[in-house]
């Protein structure tokens, strides 16, 4: 029997990055869970008041990844969840630099934390199918197994790739303890506030001329309960997390009832710049590339090995649409932008077409 009381169920977890949306759910699915008798929540700033009832019997601490050594030991840890990463630039708050010492060193921090943390036996790690690039050599379909074809452009992409890096070789020296890796396509759902969401929430969206990239989500509610499986029961390795099915482009743009705006793939970079400064988010080269390229994993590892199947990437889609159907207002000037940068994607393709004849 283990110390929650039930095989497989840890009995103290420690969650990092509950001050966001994901760490705070999960945490506060853990604890309503009775085979697990403490929850501890990890982050260097105080959580948000919207999460203040989710974390209610949370335990919370301030504190940054390298500081976690001694807490591990000192608290009995079982199982440490680690979901601090940050998947998207953000210029107010360090860019590149930031993301990078969060994702990348951080982790590095935690998991040398956990190597000394005698009694952990379970290690989940949050990681995303932008481990595998997005480019023109991609295979239709990329299995667990697959190799980038070519390294990620973005950042969070590189920084992915190194946290898996990390984990391996945490692999190799802890064999004691399980570690879960899961490879989430991009969260969608009536409740996901992700820059993926605010893309498809734009009156005109951004395309790229003469591409219609294939796409997977999987829906929050169905990350969660993969993550809280991962916990309480024992699964080693790493997973494909993804909504079965697929949508191309121009098909969720239609279902969202949006107005797409094709560009030349150079101006892709252009229109976003353009649409952010419409105050509708931001977009960094992994949000480019797989715009351009689109992204297919296979999940048959998953459903063998957990017994689960998320909803398909379409209703999950639709999920977000029903949620969020009409909650975009445009002004009178913002529409007026978005009309000139569709001009402006036309005349980049008339030129382009007289360049070639």
């Amino acid at each position: 029997m283990t110390p929650g009381g039930t095989p497989g169920a840890p009995g103290v977890v420690v969650v990092t990055g509950v001050g966001r949306y994901l760490g705070a759910h999960v945490a506060a699915r853990l604890a309503a869970d009775p085979r697990i008798e403490r929850v501890i929540g990890v982050d260097p700033a105080t959580p948000g008041p919207e999460f203040t009832d989710l974390l209610d019997r949370v335990e919370r601490i301030r504190l940054d990844l390298d500081s976690l050594g001694g807490l591990l030991a000192d608290l009995e840890v079982d199982a440490v969840v680690h979901l601090a990463l940050v998947s998207a630039l953000d210029p107010q708050h360090g860019g590149r630099a930031a993301m990078k010492e969060q994702n990348v060193i951080g982790t590095m921090q935690l998991l040398a934390a956990c190597q000394r943390a005698p009694r952990l036996r379970k290690l989940v790690v949050r990681s995303s199918t932008a481990a595998y690039g997005a480019s023109f050599r991609d295979p239709a379909v990329f299995t667990e197994e697959t190799e980038p074809r070519e390294v990620p452009r973005g950042g969070f992409g590189r920084d992915i790739l190194d946290i898996e890096g990390y984990v391996r070789g945490f692999r190799r020296r802890r064999p004691d303890v399980t570690a879960t890796v899961l490879r989430f396509a991009p969260f969608i759902g009536s409740t996901a506030d992700t820059t993926l969401t605010r893309y498809f929430s734009q009156p005109v969206v951004p395309t790229v001329f003469g591409r219609d990239p294939r796409l997977q989500f999987v829906h929050f509610d169905d990350a969660l309960e993969v993550l809280h499986r991962s916990i309480v029961e024992e699964h080693p390795g790493t997973y494909n997390v993804a909504g079965p099915g697929v949508l191309s482009l121009t098909q969720a743009i239609r279902r969202a009832g949006r107005v797409a705006m094709p560009v030349l793939e150079p101006g892709l970079s252009g229109a976003a710049a353009i649409v952010r400064n419409l105050g509708f988010g931001r977009y960094g080269l992994d949000q480019v590339d797989l715009f351009v390229h689109g992204r297919v994993v296979d999940t048959t590892r998953l459903e063998r090995e957990y017994g689960f199947t998320p909803r398909s990437t379409a209703a999950a889609f639709d999920d977000f649409i029903r949620a969020h159907h009409g909650g975009v207002v445009v002004s009178r000037d913002q529409l007026a932008a978005a009309e000139q940068l569709v001009l402006e994607g036309i005349r980049q393709v008339r030129s382009a077409v007289r360049e070639r004849s």
